[in-house]
């Protein structure tokens, strides 16, 4: 008798769009054993055509709705346009279909919620796709600071920039969601959450826009700061208009911790720097497909019933620290974020 098949297998997963991260998706359901990309929806049926053909994907539909008729698919990943990540999440969860959502989760905390809440009525798992926080670099960098090897943290500092060539596309326009705080900026507050183990208690941030296509201007630059529980200060930059550059540091009362690649940790292997009063160690860590062990949990938590390793409350969490940076960018003043605001 042979070994038990892993009910995985046997999913069949929608994509919602033809979003230019899809393929790193679909590459990854298929290198991870997660089942089959059964279909693609799009809007424009010959785009999902084209689409299916470039990555053999046997069902086309012109219409997002068509992918959650009965029998189609059994779980939906939707890299849509941020300003549609709830409407079609919601839709996909009412129809029965468990949703792995590209981040941003949604454009707001307001929108967050409605998601969460319809999952939590239909009882079906949902999750952000922050797929950089599942590479094995940052289970190990948790596992020094929890050592406490360069002492109490103190500072968290973080950079996500690159110039964008096309104006159209969606990260300058405002219409679809678009911002550098929420096309990049939302992995510098999320990393800040999670390594110092707590939320946001206050918020300071300046942005600096552009114009952003025909619906207006979005945030082209935007620096700002956490005040989270228990007293660590974090800063980030992140930008759609400048130099492309990736960096987190930690620092504590007796050492730093350095990450040059923070947000594509390496498929081969990653690395940190620990910096303390012996001097500097690169600290080396298994390689990973980040987006290969996002869509491995993912499915664990569509046919087991376990949650997925960060549940819906910690997409709404995400979302209220981006609502309140965006208010102080705005009013120009700190911003306090109440526990309750996270509900």
């Amino acid at each position: 008798m042979g070994p038990a098949r892993d009910p995985a297998a046997g999913l069949r997963w929608g994509i919602l769009g033809t979003a230019s991260i899809a393929p790193a998706v679909i590459r990854a359901i298929r290198a991870a054993g997660c089942g089959t990309v059964a279909a693609v929806a799009s809007r424009d049926l010959g785009r999902a055509r084209a689409f299916a053909v470039a990555h053999a994907i046997p069902v086309a539909l012109g219409d997002y709705a068509a992918l959650l008729e009965p029998g189609v698919v059994d779980v939906v990943y939707n890299p849509l346009p941020n300003s549609l990540h709830a409407a079609w999440t919601i839709r996909a969860l009412e129809a029965g279909r468990p949703v792995l959502c590209e981040k941003p989760f949604t454009v707001d905390a307001a929108e967050a919620r409605a998601v969460a809440a319809v999952a939590r009525r239909v009882g079906l798992p949902v999750a952000e796709a922050f797929m950089y926080r599942f590479h094995p670099l940052y289970d190990r960098l948790a596992a020094v600071l929890a050592t406490g090897r360069i002492g109490p943290l103190v500072t968290l500092t973080s950079q996500f920039t690159f110039w964008l060539d096309d104006r159209a596309a969606l990260p300058a326009v405002a219409g679809l969601g678009g911002g550098a705080l929420l096309d990049v900026g939302c992995y510098c507050v999320d990393v800040a959450r999670r390594l110092a183990g707590a939320e946001p208690r206050r918020v300071l941030a300046a942005a600096r826009e552009a114009p952003g296509g025909p619906a207006g201007a979005v945030d082209d630059t935007l620096v700002g700061t956490l005040e989270l529980a228990g007293g660590v200060l974090a800063s980030f930059e992140c930008g759609i208009a400048s130099f492309e550059r990736h960096r987190l540091e930690l620092a504590g009362t007796r050492g730093a911790i350095t990450v040059a690649s923070p947000w594509f940790p390496g498929a081969e292997r990653g690395t940190f720097v620990v910096r303390d009063a012996a001097g500097d160690e690169v600290v080396t860590t298994p390689g990973a497909d980040g987006y290969e062990l996002e869509v491995r949990d993912f499915a664990r938590a569509c046919t087991t019933g376990a949650p997925p390793r960060w549940p819906v409350a910690d997409a709404v969490a995400n979302m209220v620290a981006l609502d309140a940076l965006r208010a102080s960018a705005r009013t120009g003043t700190a911003v306090a974020v109440a526990a309750g605001d996270r509900v």
